[in-house]
Protein backbone atom coordinates (compact mmCIF):
# COMPACT_ATOMS: atom_id res chain seq x y z
CA UNK A 1 0.00 0.00 0.00
CA UNK A 2 1.22 3.48 -0.88
CA UNK A 3 0.05 6.56 0.95
CA UNK A 4 0.22 9.96 -0.70
CA UNK A 5 -0.21 13.17 1.27
CA UNK A 6 -0.65 16.46 -0.58
CA UNK A 7 -0.13 19.94 0.76
CA UNK A 8 0.21 23.48 -0.51
CA UNK A 9 -3.19 24.26 -1.97
CA UNK A 10 -5.11 27.42 -1.25
CA UNK A 11 -6.46 30.66 -2.62
CA UNK A 12 -4.33 32.75 -4.94
CA UNK A 13 -4.95 35.72 -7.18
CA UNK A 14 -4.71 35.44 -10.96
CA UNK A 15 -1.10 35.64 -12.03
CA UNK A 16 0.09 34.31 -8.70
CA UNK A 17 2.01 31.18 -7.79
CA UNK A 18 1.61 28.15 -5.58
CA UNK A 19 3.67 25.09 -4.91
CA UNK A 20 2.04 21.75 -4.23
CA UNK A 21 3.84 18.92 -2.49
CA UNK A 22 3.10 15.22 -2.47
CA UNK A 23 4.87 13.09 0.08
CA UNK A 24 4.79 9.36 -0.52
CA UNK A 25 5.33 6.40 1.72
CA UNK A 26 7.88 4.14 0.17
CA UNK A 27 10.80 4.77 -2.14
CA UNK A 28 9.51 6.77 -5.10
CA UNK A 29 12.62 5.90 -7.05
CA UNK A 30 10.96 2.54 -7.64
CA UNK A 31 7.64 4.02 -8.72
CA UNK A 32 6.60 3.53 -12.35
CA UNK A 33 5.24 7.07 -12.47
CA UNK A 34 4.13 9.87 -10.21
CA UNK A 35 2.43 13.16 -10.76
CA UNK A 36 -0.62 15.37 -10.58
CA UNK A 37 -4.14 15.33 -11.89
CA UNK A 38 -6.87 17.88 -11.38
CA UNK A 39 -10.63 18.02 -11.52
CA UNK A 40 -12.59 21.22 -11.85
CA UNK A 41 -16.29 21.41 -10.95
CA UNK A 42 -18.42 19.83 -13.65
CA UNK A 43 -15.40 18.60 -15.59
CA UNK A 44 -13.58 15.32 -15.96
CA UNK A 45 -10.32 14.68 -14.16
CA UNK A 46 -7.35 15.53 -16.34
CA UNK A 47 -3.64 14.91 -16.19
CA UNK A 48 -1.56 17.95 -15.32
CA UNK A 49 2.01 16.68 -15.08
CA UNK A 50 3.45 13.20 -14.70
CA UNK A 51 7.02 12.02 -14.29
CA UNK A 52 8.03 8.51 -15.28
CA UNK A 53 10.58 6.33 -13.56
CA UNK A 54 13.02 7.28 -16.31
CA UNK A 55 12.63 10.95 -15.50
CA UNK A 56 10.57 12.00 -18.49
CA UNK A 57 7.91 14.57 -17.65
CA UNK A 58 4.67 15.00 -19.56
CA UNK A 59 2.70 18.20 -19.15
CA UNK A 60 -0.77 18.98 -20.36
CA UNK A 61 -0.82 21.64 -23.06
CA UNK A 62 -2.80 23.94 -20.80
CA UNK A 63 0.00 24.18 -18.22
CA UNK A 64 3.15 23.95 -20.34
CA UNK A 65 5.47 26.83 -19.62
CA UNK A 66 3.63 27.72 -16.41
CA UNK A 67 3.86 24.61 -14.23
CA UNK A 68 6.99 22.69 -13.29
CA UNK A 69 7.05 19.22 -11.77
CA UNK A 70 10.08 18.12 -9.82
CA UNK A 71 11.03 15.11 -7.77
CA UNK A 72 13.14 14.71 -4.64
CA UNK A 73 13.94 11.03 -4.30
CA UNK A 74 15.63 11.52 -0.94
CA UNK A 75 12.40 12.96 0.50
CA UNK A 76 10.07 10.69 -1.49
CA UNK A 77 8.29 13.82 -2.59
CA UNK A 78 7.18 15.38 -5.84
CA UNK A 79 6.41 19.04 -6.24
CA UNK A 80 4.28 21.02 -8.63
CA UNK A 81 5.38 24.63 -8.95
CA UNK A 82 2.50 26.57 -10.48
CA UNK A 83 3.04 30.06 -11.83
CA UNK A 84 1.00 32.55 -13.83
CA UNK A 85 -2.13 30.94 -12.48
CA UNK A 86 -5.40 31.49 -14.27
CA UNK A 87 -8.94 31.22 -12.88
CA UNK A 88 -9.31 28.19 -15.17
CA UNK A 89 -6.67 26.42 -13.05
CA UNK A 90 -9.13 26.28 -10.17
CA UNK A 91 -9.63 22.62 -9.30
CA UNK A 92 -8.94 19.88 -6.80
CA UNK A 93 -5.41 18.72 -7.47
CA UNK A 94 -4.65 15.10 -6.67
CA UNK A 95 -1.34 13.35 -6.48
CA UNK A 96 -1.08 9.95 -8.11
CA UNK A 97 1.51 7.22 -8.14
CA UNK A 98 1.83 4.08 -10.17
CA UNK A 99 3.59 1.33 -8.27
CA UNK A 100 3.96 -2.09 -9.81
CA UNK A 101 1.29 -0.91 -12.26
CA UNK A 102 -1.24 -0.21 -9.51
CA UNK A 103 -2.52 3.37 -9.26
CA UNK A 104 -2.71 5.13 -5.91
CA UNK A 105 -4.27 8.52 -5.19
CA UNK A 106 -3.90 11.16 -2.56
CA UNK A 107 -6.86 12.86 -0.93
CA UNK A 108 -6.60 15.97 -3.07
CA UNK A 109 -5.97 19.62 -2.31
CA UNK A 110 -8.07 22.56 -3.44
CA UNK A 111 -6.51 25.28 -5.55
CA UNK A 112 -8.65 28.35 -6.13
CA UNK A 113 -7.52 31.15 -8.41
CA UNK A 114 -9.67 34.21 -7.88
CA UNK A 115 -9.40 37.90 -7.27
Amino acid sequence: QVHLVESGGGLVQPGGSLRLSCAASGNIFNFNAMGWYRQAPGKQRESVAVITSGGAINYSDSVKGRFTLSRDNAKNTVYLQMSSLHPEDTAVYSCMAVVQFTIFWGQGTQVTVSS
